[in-house]
């Protein structure tokens, strides 16, 4: 006969303690019916309110644009002056995304999104009645501070709800809402341009979709892995129900959590964590994702490109309409990738499209081989090229930087090293944003779009190597061949 060791039963550990509680609490639930489709709306609805923290990053990225104009001749800004109002964001947002990840860990999901979006509302009326250059740059960078922090947990609260089939989508309406964000700021800053102080309300109109976001998480659960983590099973368990509608998979998923659970309690969950050898693969598919999402280009085209163009010889009416063109095919290129992330992959469509991305960017490079005005049929290959590679770029990299990071890591450390992706997406743009005019001058425009081609080659050799396909797998799943060594393992 077996027999069950007496230090087991009398003492059982808190892990063992935590699995017969919520086994406890299941029987409770089992009398519920299906209500599968419900839930399936139900999980829709969460991540398309939570991912209205991307129209805030969306927004006042765009606005600053039109606002800046206006801010200078209020304060009469130096260039100086001028580069302080625009970089206090990204220098905020960087912070954001490494502090909030302990907070997020600590006091949940929910109510720091919550905290975020009463961070943004603030801010936001703070650039709007600044009196001087000073309030305003300290209100930018709280701007930052929301914006970041909006970065890290939102992805990670979606991914933590949305069951494994459609993670991909749900997690990647962020990257959609923040393409909507852009075109809202630049219609926002059209529409209001013209008196003296119109940069105040600009920036005050930021306020409504934090208040938006705000209102709608007093309605969405928490997520159901941090209640499990912080041992609030019944909580967990009546809002997996919520979320999947039917016990089986609610009992699956329950198994799933509870046995990575066991595995991974007792570790630690503070940032040396991220040290730990096993957990390597995890940060060098996320990190270098994440870098080379900005790297590789995109925000040299939505910022710089009628810049660059006009500098060409284009008139400034073209320029800008090439530019409005940009934003409307990103808009669209983001929902298409957001359509086929979870049927085509996160791997294979980075690996479809980058080459193509690399090509339009060599393309355009050459158009601008010739000193000659551009006319004609190079105009047309301007523009394909041009389109072509936002197309290309932004339904991959754009589409799937943020949902990686918020895939590959284990539960006790994904808020850390989501801010840590998140805060080198925000080092990395601050870099490009730095250097990108500095290379037209130094190495020409055809010089330029080359180089950031060369940087889509390396993204593809990147991925081909270190970013495993995640599409279908459960976040334990991820988290179970992390462990066993078998991340990068090809099917």
């Amino acid at each position: 006969m077996t027999t069950v060791s007496s230090a087991s039963t009398e003492h059982p550990s808190p892990r063992h303690r935590l699995r017969q509680r919520a086994l406890d609490v299941l029987p409770y639930f089992a009398h519920l019916g299906d209500s599968r489709p419900q839930a399936r709306r139900y999980v829709g609805i969460a991540a398309a309110v939570a991912a209205v923290g991307g129209l805030l990053f969306g927004y006042d990225t765009g606005i600053i644009a039109s606002a800046l104009i206006y801010v200078s001749q209020s304060f009469s800004l130096s260039t100086a002056g001028q580069e302080w109002v625009a970089a206090a964001l990204n220098l905020g947002a960087v912070a954001g995304a490494v502090l909030s990840g302990p907070v997020s860990d600590r006091y949940g999901r929910r109510l720091a999104i919550m905290l975020a979006s009463a961070v943004f509302i603030v801010a936001s009326f703070g650039c709007g009645l600044a009196p001087d250059t000073t309030i305003l740059i300290i209100a930018r960078l709280f701007l930052g501070v929301a914006i970041g922090a909006t970065t890290q947990i939102v992805p990670v609260y979606v991914a933590e709800l949305a069951p494994a089939e459609r993670r991909g989508g749900l997690v990647s309406l962020f990257q959609m809402v923040f393409s909507l964000g852009l075109l809202l700021a630049f219609f926002v800053g059209y529409e209001m341009a013209g008196p003296p102080d119109c940069w105040r309300p600009m920036f005050m109109l930021g306020a409504v979709p934090a208040i938006l976001l705000a209102l709608g998480m007093l309605f969405l659960p928490e997520s159901p892995r941090w209640l499990l983590h912080h041992e609030q099973e019944r909580r967990a368990i009546a809002i997996l129900y919520r979320l999947r509608g039917h016990h089986d998979p609610v009992r699956m998923e329950l198994d799933a959590v509870l046995s990575i659970e066991e595995d991974g309690r007792d570790e630690d969950a503070g940032w040396g964590a991220l040290r730990q050898a096993w957990l390597r693969p995890a940060l060098i598919a996320a990190l270098g994702i994440a870098a080379l999402s900005q790297l590789s280009g995109p925000n040299v085209i939505v910022y710089y490109a009628p810049i660059i163009l006009s500098q060409t010889g284009l008139g400034h009416s073209t320029a800008l309409l090439t530019s409005v063109l940009v934003g409307v095919t990103s808009t669209i290129t983001t929902g298409m990738g957001i359509a086929l992330i979870d049927r085509v992959g996160r791997r294979r469509m980075l690996l479809l499209m980058l080459p193509f991305a690399a090509l339009s960017l060599f393309v355009l490079g050459a158009v601008f081989l010739s000193p000659a005005p551009i006319a004609g049929m190079r105009m047309v290959m301007m523009v394909a090229s041009l389109l072509g590679y936002i197309f290309f770029n932004f339904g991959s990299l754009s589409v799937a930087v943020w949902l990686i990071a918020a895939e590959v890591f284990p539960l006790h450390v994904r808020s850390k090293a989501m801010g840590l992706a998140s805060a080198t997406v925000w080092l990395s743009d601050t870099l490009v944003s730095l250097v990108t005019l500095s290379l037209v001058n130094g190495l020409g425009t055809t010089g330029t779009f080359w180089l950031f081609g060369l940087i889509n080659v390396i993204s593809f050799v990147f991925v081909w190597a270190f970013v495993p396909e995640t599409a279908g797998t459960t976040l334990e799943g991820i988290e179970t061949r992390l462990r066993s060594g078998t991340f990068l393992a090809r099917d």
